[in-house]
């Protein structure tokens, strides 16, 4: 990073996943010079995937760390400077804003493009780490058509395991929640829709003890958490872990304004933060979707807000700044 030390940059965007690089390859056809620093999980939640068949582009689908690595060539083809590296501190109170990457080099720039996605939260598992892709997901959504016609079981108990539960039926001949209370934490509506489904069944007071399997889910062993009963569900295929996701953002925390579950909020359809020239995109601000095209679409929304707002500086603000 000795190359990059106390440079000033117009666009410093943290972050890799579909909404870092889309915003890099927006960024830098409009001659920005963006440096995309990748984080601690180059490519994000994607390089987890294994098919990608919703993503536009792709007809016949792809490989998530494939089309991670299809971002970050196109966004490197126009000039996007993606590096390996973690920003591990912002100073806002002057600008141009100082960004300290790896705990050491210092660097400056004009508008930061905040994408650090979210993380999904799992069960903790061995067999869970070990099959994810593999049967495992976190994302109904992305994974639940690989799934038709056969036994799936989802864990959780809030809104988004009973919505995800819901489209599960759509595909899967039959979806067992497991969730280790004996009630719902969803709303009264997810909670009848579910209940009305006759493809979805509950096992109350219970978790997931193993996942079974070596390379391919091929079962579950579930614990009763009031009698230690174990059950052993052979047939089932799928296992979606729908217990929450946890922004990654805690960077940020105390400085942008943020939702109680740590999403930062941005001003109307913009991606404009709390701070000028600071923007926020993909999962890290949405809350809702988290889906990697609308992801994508958020990184080209703040690229073009970073742009904006840089044409709106006096010259004399930039004009003795370094440019990459």
């Amino acid at each position: 990073m000795e190359d990059i030390a106390n440079k000033t940059f117009k666009v410093v965007i943290i972050g890799s996943g579909p909404a870092g690089l889309t915003a890099a390859l927006y960024a830098a056809r409009a001659d920005l010079s963006p440096i995309v620093f990748e984080g601690p999980e180059p490519g994000g939640q994607l390089m987890t995937t294994t098919d990608v068949e919703n993503f536009p582009g792709y007809p016949n689908g792809v490989m998530g760390p494939q089309m991670m690595q299809d971002f970050r060539e196109q966004a490197t083809k126009f000039g996007a400077d993606c590096r390996y590296g973690y920003v591990t501190d912002i100073e806002f109170g002057n600008r141009p804003y100082k960004l300290t990457v790896d705990e050491k080099t210092e660097i400056y720039a004009h508008t930061v493009i905040i994408s650090t996605g979210a993380s999904a939260m799992w069960l903790g598992l061995e067999s869970e780490t070990r099959l994810r892709g593999k049967g495992v997901s976190a994302c109904a959504t992305c994974d639940g058509a690989f799934f038709r016609n056969q036994h799936v079981v989802i864990v959780g108990g809030g809104d988004t395991a009973m919505e995800e539960a819901t489209f599960l039926t759509k595909f899967a001949s039959k979806v067992t929640v497991v969730h280790r209370r004996d009630e719902l934490r969803a709303s009264k509506a997810m909670q009848a829709r579910a209940f009305a489904n006759e493809k979805i069944e509950f096992m109350w007071d219970s978790e997931i003890d193993e996942i079974l399997g070596e390379q391919v889910v091929e079962g579950v062993r579930i614990n009763n958490r009031k009698t230690g009963d174990k059950t052993v569900l052979e047939d089932v295929t799928g296992v979606f872990v729908a217990i929450g996701h946890k922004p990654n953002t805690d960077l940020f925390k105390g400085v942008l304004t943020m939702d109680d579950v740590g999403y930062i909020q941005t001003k109307g359809q913009s991606t404009q933060t709390d701070l000028p020239g600071i923007f926020a995109c993909g999962d890290a601000m949405d809350a809702v979707y988290r889906q990697a095209v609308t992801a994508a679409g958020t990184g080209c929304k703040a690229a073009l807000d970073a742009e904006n707002y840089l044409s709106e500086l006096p010259e004399e603000a930039i004009a003795e700044q370094h440019w990459k």
